[in-house]
């Protein structure tokens, strides 16, 4: 492997290295799309090249100590943007919201380790696959809303029907919804109702598919993981969900815990929620608070919080030898990546649509950025084995899909360099900077998120990698940008972005067709191909039931993807949970985790 340790670089790194030690993680921003809430397996690996060694944690910790009668958990929510507040999981956009959403989880369906839909949750599913039907049914006697209200099948079948409406303003209506039969139609106007979604009896729905895939068992296919309320929103418009109370201050919900108070975009209190399907939680309360990225490791030393929900991977050494937490892992089902701007969102058709004339539409172009990243050297020194290069679009966690022997973008400079020089862009006046392919000054301008000095570091370091083989790369609107900020102008396909460095929570559901389909409108890069759709389309195909067939498919993707190289995975994540010991039991592991009206407290307030 080559490095490039220049007197400029190791400076970039000697003030980085010292930034760290109170600076954020530069991938606590993550966007997630919605999939279900499966506590699958995984393999704790370093894949990708990093030399660093990972440390070794334990994914379950076991307190001393009698428990006590309730008690409030203080959470932190760890942003430096304050919240959006989008209590829906049909509507909200981020990883923040659906943070805050898993404290009154509305999810219907339980998965297994494996990924895949069990008969455990509130809902079973059936699977009749010759005929392109699943039917579900509500299983115990009574589920109620946290209202008191009982659940049916129509609060089931209202979370289609907003989903499908003309007037939706969410981005859950994608390819795979279309496939549901009538859902066109019904997104078009010309039906009133999903044709293929029957109401069976009180309990029972039926669902027609055009296909049913694999892809069905892990909420897939246009299946949709989430009942909605009907009682709470029949009343208000689709185009005025978004906005309205019963979304943002008083949603009606079925999970462990209830709102109780909220401070917009700070805070927000839950209570017990008396009307669990699963019974009332052990705790009574939880607490809530916002805390910067770059504050949160001395909030857990001194006692402040209880969890976190992340934490900077950077900021490892600050907290692994506290007396008072346990700092528990596991492998994230998420990566990083480097996006590339190839064309817009058609919001009317709901399709991604590529401009062949776009500045960043030559593969060779991509593919010389990516070589020219040196991910290993940021792994190694930020990380402390963390991090790893990413090799492939499909995380690790998901080992049947995950090809360990891709081996990606290295870091090949002198790669880069020919790959330019053969996609015409040269060096014409000798500065050291390529022009472009008709020789005229060539600036490719990049969005990345702000969180810390550490952040703008490591961004500085892939400029200078970037500067090294004659590219010019300039940050959109001239500095890195606030989350939120960020991904308005990412959805908004903003001209100033020729590409984007972000990270993807993936879900459940490792099938790429959210992501990458020309109906996904998480595809930001606006990628499409008739390759492509059929490539997505075999990943989630009747002959994919075979496990060896659908690796394959998967494998077939993955190959297409780096040859396109207009999404450059950067990094495979780790994540790291500090834990206070005053909870008595908490485990993390995917197929065995700790359920949130299960925790017990040991004392009154954090330790510290």
């Amino acid at each position: 492997m080559k490095k490039k340790k220049g007197l400029m670089l190791s400076s970039v790194f000697a003030t980085a290295l010292v930034l760290a030690a109170c600076g954020g993680d530069d991938e606590t921003s993550t966007e997630k799309p919605a999939e279900n809430d499966g506590k699958q397996t995984e393999e704790k690996t370093n894949e990708g090249g990093s030399t660093a060694e990972s440390p070794t944690l334990p994914s379950e910790v076991t307190n001393d100590g009698d428990v006590i009668e309730g008690g409030t958990l203080q959470f932190a929510l760890v942003t430096d943007s304050p919240f959006q507040g989008v209590f829906s999981y049909e509507l909200y956009e981020d990883g923040y919201d659906s943070d805050i959403l898993d404290f009154m989880t509305n999810s219907i369906f339980e998965t297994d380790g494996d990924f895949l839909v069990t008969d455990e949750g509130i809902a079973k599913l059936d699977v009749d696959a010759d005929n392109n039907k699943v039917t579900i049914t509500i299983q115990p006697d009574e589920v109620k809303w946290s209202d008191g209200t009982p659940m049916t099948v129509e609060d089931i079948i209202y979370a289609y029907e907003i989903i499908g409406h003309p007037d939706y303003t969410g981005i859950r209506y994608d390819d795979d919804f279309k496939n549901i039969i009538g859902a066109a139609e019904y997104k078009a106007g010309t039906a009133d109702t999903i044709s293929g979604i029957k109401k069976i009896d009180d309990k029972t729905i039926e669902i027609s598919m055009t296909k049913v895939s694999p892809a069905i068992y892990s909420l897939g296919d246009g299946l949709w993981g989430y009942a909605v309320p009907k009682h709470v929103l029949k009343d208000i418009p689709v185009k005025d969900l978004i906005s309205s109370e019963a979304v943002r201050k008083s949603p009606v919900t079925l999970g462990p815990f209830k709102l109780d108070k909220l401070v917009d975009g700070e805070s927000v209190q839950f209570v017990a929620n008396e009307h669990y399907w699963k019974g009332k939680p052990k705790l009574d309360k939880v607490v809530l608070q916002v805390v910067p990225s770059s504050s949160i490791g001395e909030a857990l030393r001194t006692g402040k919080y209880d969890m976190a929900s992340s934490y900077p991977t950077n900021q490892y050494d600050g907290v692994k030898d506290l007396e008072n937490l346990t700092v528990l892992a596991r492998p994230e089902l998420a990566y990083s990546y480097l996006g590339f701007k190839l064309g817009k969102w058609d919001a009317t058709a709901s399709v991604n649509i590529t401009d062949e004339k776009a500045k960043m539409n030559d593969a060779n172009l991509r593919k010389a950025i990516a070589y020219a990243m040196d991910i290993e050297q940021v792994t190694e020194r930020f990380y402390q084995g963390l991090r790893s290069r990413a090799t492939s679009l499909i995380p690790p966690a998901f080992a049947s899909f995950h090809d360990n022997s891709l081996e990606g973008f290295n870091y090949d400079p002198e790669k880069a360099k020919a790959l330019l020089d053969e996609a015409g862009y040269k060096d014409v006046d000798g500065d050291g900077i390529r022009e472009d392919k008709n020789g005229e000054k060539f600036e490719i301008r990049m969005a990345g998120m702000s969180g810390s000095d550490t952040d703008e570091a490591i961004v500085e370091y892939y400029r200078q990698n970037w500067k090294d083989v004659g590219l010019d790369v300039q940050l959109t609107t001239g500095r890195l940008i606030e989350f939120n900020s960020f991904y308005d102008k990412v959805k908004a396909d903003d001209p100033e972005i020729d590409m984007f460095m972000a990270a993807w929570g993936t879900g459940t559901n490792p099938s790429p067709l959210g992501l990458y389909g020309e109906g996904a409108s998480f595809n930001y890069s606006r990628f499409v191909t008739p390759e492509l759709q059929t490539l997505l389309a075999d990943i989630d195909s009747k002959d994919a039931v075979d496990a060896e067939y659908r690796a394959d498919a998967f494998r077939k993707w993955e190959e297409y993807m780096f040859e396109q190289a207009t999404t450059i995975p950067t990094y495979f994540r780790t994540e790291i949970i500090p834990v206070n010991k005053r909870v008595k039991n908490y485990n993390v592991d995917y197929g065995t985790p700790t359920e949130l009206h299960e925790i017990e407290l040991t004392a009154d307030a954090p330790i510290k």
